[in-house]
């Protein structure tokens, strides 16, 4: 007889987040094995029974991620005819979150069609942290959890930042200002704003600051840093303009192409990611790196869904 107990799985996108998560909530991974055939399949082996179980899958939108994406796509599918009670995609980071608008002519909206190939697959509820555009939610539709790294982030910030008090949160562009102010608003500090001008993705052309960072700390907070081109151009204009220091604490750490070298070539003291996306060997390389481990609200969050409880408590704390 089922104890309609907790199975987590874990594919091969981030498995160091995955044992975490597990540990947290005093339980193993299931036993699963992804390989690929010779001509680049994936196959996907769960091997115990997870009949009439609570399933989570951990898949992380990162590194080779159209093969991790077909990976969780299969592994949900195979939980679903393996008769699971609930499957829940546990997405750290969402892929493709960033094509979540039609900007351009002939754009596809590929986020929207993430979410229906999640939903074809079989999940039945979805739990992602810090949405690109947290109207993604809206593509699904089944429940989506969108939790937030701004609590974890505010108590980095009190803890390892110091002279927090006189500092001042910053928002590389125009589009993370709510965010910024936000953070601004629970620690009581200033706010500015960088305006930029982009020639094309990926390449900024020109900043400029708005607001005052003469003789503080700057914080710049941003969801996602990829190629960092634009924290590092931000950070040399809030120097420029008589920053004592500036830090920058980011949810998604892509840091793909040269990004480790611009943050190492940088005025930037430190930059602070969150576990979402691995970068163990990324911070071998650069030793201004520095992690916020998230794996406490992914698994309170789990916790929670399994027993029925809320999780909104989760929205403006952080977990333990």
């Amino acid at each position: 007889m089922s104890s309609n107990s907790i199975r987590i799985l874990a594919g091969n996108s981030h498995p160091a987040l995955a044992k975490l998560i597990a540990k947290r909530l005093g339980t193993d991974l299931a036993n699963v094995t992804v390989t690929k055939y010779s001509n680049q399949e994936t196959a996907v082996t769960i091997g115990e029974s997870v009949r009439d179980e609570d399933v989570y899958i951990i898949q992380s939108g990162c590194g080779e991620i159209n093969d991790h994406l077909m990976e969780l796509l299969i592994m949900i599918n195979a939980c679903k005819t393996a008769s699971a009670r609930r499957i829940t995609a546990v997405l750290p980071c969402f892929p493709y979150a960033r094509q979540d608008k039609k900007d351009k002519s002939r754009a596809p909206i590929s986020a929207k069609l993430v979410a229906n190939m999640l939903t074809v697959a079989g999940a039945d509820h979805v739990i992602t942290m810090d949405l690109h555009a947290s109207q993604i939610q809206g593509f699904f539709d089944c429940p989506v959890d969108n939790l937030y790294g701004e609590p974890s982030l505010l108590r980095y910030i009190r803890e390892n930042i110091p002279d927090w008090k006189n500092a001042i949160i910053v928002s590389p562009d125009a589009g993370g200002a709510k965010r910024a102010t936000s953070i601004a608003d629970h620690l009581d500090l200033d706010f500015a704003l960088i305006h930029k001008e982009r020639k094309k993705a990926n390449e900024v052309s020109r900043m400029v600051l708005v607001g005052d960072v003469k003789d503080k700390v700057a914080i710049l907070v941003d969801d996602m840093a990829d190629t960092c081109g634009t924290l590092g151009l931000a950070a040399k204009t809030l120097m420029e303009n008589g920053a004592a220091a500036v830090y920058a604490i980011v949810i998604h750490g892509v840091l793909s192409g040269k990004a480790l070298d611009v943050i190492n070539n940088s005025v930037l003291t430190r930059v602070v990611v969150t576990n979402t996306i691995p970068h163990a060997e990324k911070k071998k390389l650069c030793p201004k790196l520095d992690t916020i481990d998230v794996s406490a609200v992914l698994a309170e969050a789990i916790r929670r869904t399994h027993n029925g409880e809320s999780v909104s408590y989760l929205f403006g704390h952080a977990a333990i």
